[in-house]
């Protein structure tokens, strides 16, 4: 990897992060986990019996990508929806903690909150069950965030659609953000969910999964034909600059506009939850471009920060300390 970023780069790109404007838009969500051990099966159903130790609330959705973002001390605002009811009440709180403004929060009466839960026992997910609404929003309420988008574009250097197909991101609102950002030369990047494909035409970037990547182009990923052949047909699907196939333990691929084609390896030591992964990647790709680098340094500097979430169990972000470490160690080798 020093092939595509040597590490006196890395640092300057790192070190203008904390310059970066980002604003991101997306499916607000809340991840309740709850931690506890496992010694029996119940006498009731072949389940296991978790005895609750802890439980503990985070951001999650749109709101860890932000999270992601605030955590690698660049200034984020967050622009999305959740109920009047307690869920929202907590999340409001957890953005507080953070230190994270509330601003651009809207509350809808007729939507709940968004909540994740997962039962935890032994570093392994038991369960999880989900609160939600996946209906599209009204036409008011996507003004509301339109609007917002248009008010603050000129001072940001780039969006975040984080879609997790619960609502929020609709066509029209692609279509209108990514027609303000480019006005004003704007980075818009995009974590994708496969129903929306056809949303994300002309934005800069746009970053599945690969699962994601087989279902939206309609290639069954299985080897390194399957994935030229698959970033070939999103990459011309979209008309973005850049699709980033994120690959798990295979790293992640880069496919550029100028059809030059990236294979990065993961330089992950150790495995442990890949909940949010995606929303670093996003995150700090992201606040590499704002911050100067390529689209390949901004691939390599992301994947090391991958490497560093997996290790860690819940939605978890990443340090500036911590990721200048990993990028110090991985690019002197």
């Amino acid at each position: 990897m020093k092939k595509l970023l040597n590490l006196k780069k890395a640092v300057s790109i790192l070190n203008n992060f904390k310059r970066q404007r980002i604003l991101v838009v997306g499916d607000l969500m809340l991840d309740h986990f709850i931690w506890g051990r496992v010694s029996r099966i119940s006498p009731e159903a072949p389940v296991p019996v978790v005895k609750v130790v802890s439980e503990n609330m985070m951001l999650g959705g749109a709101a860890n990508v932000a999270n992601n973002i605030s955590s690698l001390n660049s200034h984020v605002l967050l622009c999305g929806v959740v109920g009047d009811d307690e869920g929202g009440k907590s999340f409001v709180n957890e953005l507080k903690k953070k230190n994270m403004s509330t601003d651009a929060l809207i509350i809808d009466k007729k939507r709940p909150t968004i909540i994740k839960t997962r039962i935890i026992a032994h570093h392994q997910q038991v369960v999880r069950f989900d609160r939600e609404s996946d209906d599209y929003l009204n036409l008011d309420t996507t003004k509301k965030i339109l609007d917002y988008v248009k008010k603050k574009i000129a001072g940001i250097d780039g969006v975040v659609i984080s879609d997790y197909a619960k609502g929020i991101v609709s066509r029209e609102l692609v279509d209108e953000i990514a027609a303000v950002a480019k006005g004003k030369n704007k980075i818009v990047a995009v974590d994708p969910k496969v129903s929306h494909f056809d949303f994300y035409k002309s934005v800069t970037v746009v970053t599945p999964n690969n699962d994601e990547a087989s279902r939206a182009s309609g290639i069954e990923i299985k080897d390194n034909a399957s994935l030229l052949r698959a970033g070939e047909i999103l990459l011309n699907k979209l008309g973005s600059d850049a699709v980033l196939i994120t690959r798990g333990e295979h790293g992640m691929s880069l496919f550029e506009k100028d059809g030059s084609i990236t294979h990065i390896p993961t330089v992950a030591q150790e495995v442990y939850d890949v909940t949010g992964a995606g929303d670093t990647v996003i995150s700090v790709f992201t606040i590499a471009l704002a911050a100067g680098a390529t689209l390949k340094e901004a691939a390599v500097i992301s994947n090391f920060a991958a490497g560093i979430v997996v290790g860690k169990v819940g939605t978890a972000t990443v340090t500036p300390e911590e990721l200048k470490g990993a990028l110090k160690k991985g690019l002197r080798k």
